[in-house]
């Protein structure tokens, strides 16, 4: 009996404790809130609602029209042409980034730069990739320091003359953003000293013609899906619409001088770690009963004994 008693008076502990490790979170938890329920917003919209600045940054899938010809720089400092990577019976990558971005332009450069390493052929030998900055005041500078960075994180020495990043002025940059249906919005700060862009990620595949075969959205791209595209634009074959779920670069939000998702993401990280201490607590107090349950019933045998 004084056993039964023990186990149950453990259990009311183990209770009590649960309650207690709850309560003593609920502060944690209300203080890690961005803002009171019914006022957390995103800009001037509320809810799952798209924000008004990124209905203009939108991707309209534009296959099998032709990628204009018109004047750009290279890393080097260079003049190019876009038609320059055409005509060499070579299909090519297109991403529309821009250098200066704090968010999502990386993410996507390393979700190519992984696809591409799983993938057996070689830029230059067997395709181009262009990276073509959407902002008119990046430089061949801050080109040129992009290429060496993910054509290292590629490791795959000597296809290096095969990534081309390209910066131009505004005219260029609104006849390739136009052809290819990538719309964005600028967002200056409020002290006027930041500009950064709206946009959605995504990049093209083209054929040896110019000629937009494929589309892939996102920032993770499978290498099956990027051969397969690579081979048939190669065969100057013009893919299928896919689904159009897109991913915003939308890190700075000028309303709030705040960066919303970037909180949101570290009160989700709080959460999980919450219920993942209180499953382990449980789960030890659970085995804790058990064990005991089990010594009392060896004490019963005994006594009958």
């Amino acid at each position: 009996m004084k056993l039964q008693k023990t186990i149950r008076r453990k259990r009311t502990a183990g209770l009590l404790g649960v309650l207690a490790l709850l309560f003593g979170l609920l502060p944690a938890a209300v203080s890690a809130q961005v803002a009171a329920i019914g006022d957390k917003q995103t800009g001037d919209q509320y809810g799952s609602e798209l924000p008004t600045v990124l209905k203009g940054a939108s991707i309209d899938q534009h296959l099998n029209v032709t990628l204009p010809s018109v004047p750009f720089v290279d890393e080097t400092g260079k003049p190019v042409n876009t038609a320059d990577y055409f005509g060499n019976g070579k299909p090519a990558v297109l991403a529309l980034v821009y250098f200066k971005c704090p968010m999502l332009c990386s993410e996507e450069l390393n979700g190519l730069v992984q696809g591409l390493a799983m993938v057996h052929l070689d830029p230059a030998k067997d395709f181009n990739v262009l990276v073509v900055s959407i902002d008119p005041t990046d430089t061949a500078a801050d080109a040129l320091k992009e290429k060496k960075l993910y054509t290292k994180r590629y490791a795959r020495p000597g296809t290096e003359g095969g990534w081309h990043f390209l910066t131009g002025n505004q005219a260029s940059i609104d006849a390739v953003t136009k052809a290819v249906g990538f719309g964005y919005v600028k967002i200056p700060s409020p002290d006027g000293k930041t500009i950064q862009f709206a946009h959605a990620s995504a990049i093209q595949i083209l054929t040896p013609e110019a000629k937009i075969a494929q589309y892939y959205l996102g920032v993770e791209y499978a290498p099956k899906d990027l051969l397969l595209g690579l081979v048939e634009a190669s065969d100057h074959k013009i893919g299928s619409p896919v689904a159009n779920i897109l991913t915003y670069c939308y890190h700075y939000d000028p309303h709030r001088n705040k960066h919303s998702l970037i909180v949101a993401r570290v009160v989700q990280l709080g959460g999980m770690i919450t219920v993942a201490g209180l499953g382990g607590f449980m789960f030890l107090m659970f085995r804790r009963d058990l064990k005991l349950g089990r010594e009392n019933a060896l004490t019963r045998k005994d006594d009958r004994t």
